[in-house]
């Protein structure tokens, strides 16, 4: 019974770690972000640039924890887990390229579109998820609504600079 604890333990580490690294990849190649951000016309209700990293790091958590809850329950409905996880490490590339795409190319029509993209991808992972563990599925709802409130932020950007 120790070593499934420890099993359990390790799954949830590593699932945590993943979406946190991709998150700190990204913000290393983006180190010059929020001082882009701040030189930015933001549409209203455009939060300041120190909550973005305090948001996206409890938003990995989650997901990371999401995923844990789906390996861990993997035997029980095979094909949705691996569809879900498929959708979700997808996204996870799809979330990393965004930052590059927006802040160092400085697309933002390609990056608005690429949100889009990334927003239907995490739907797709939370119904996957909901057939496997609905807790899984419902602590992906602040990403799902975040990525909105993301839309409208790009988009505003987009129009305004």
């Amino acid at each position: 019974m120790y070593t499934d604890q420890k099993r359990t333990v390790k799954t949830y580490i590593i699932a945590i770690l993943i979406p946190l690294s991709i998150g700190a990849l990204a913000a290393f190649l983006t180190r010059n972000s929020m001082q882009i951000y701040q030189t930015l016309k933001t549409p209203p209700l455009a939060p300041p640039a120190w909550l973005f990293p305090v948001v996206w790091t409890a938003l990995y958590v989650l997901m990371g924890i999401s995923s844990a809850l789906i390996r861990s329950a993997r035997r029980d409905d095979r094909r949705a887990a691996d569809t879900g996880l498929a959708y979700y490490a997808i996204s996870l590339g799809f979330n990393f390229a965004w930052s590059l795409i927006f802040f160092n190319q400085r697309w933002i029509l390609l990056a608005f579109f690429w949100l889009l993209a990334l927003l239907y991808l995490v739907i797709r992972t939370v119904i996957a998820y909901r057939r496997v563990v609905p807790l899984a599925a419902y602590l992906q709802i602040p990403y799902v609504l975040w990525l909105g409130f993301a839309g409208y932020l790009n988009l505003g950007i987009l129009l305004l600079n």
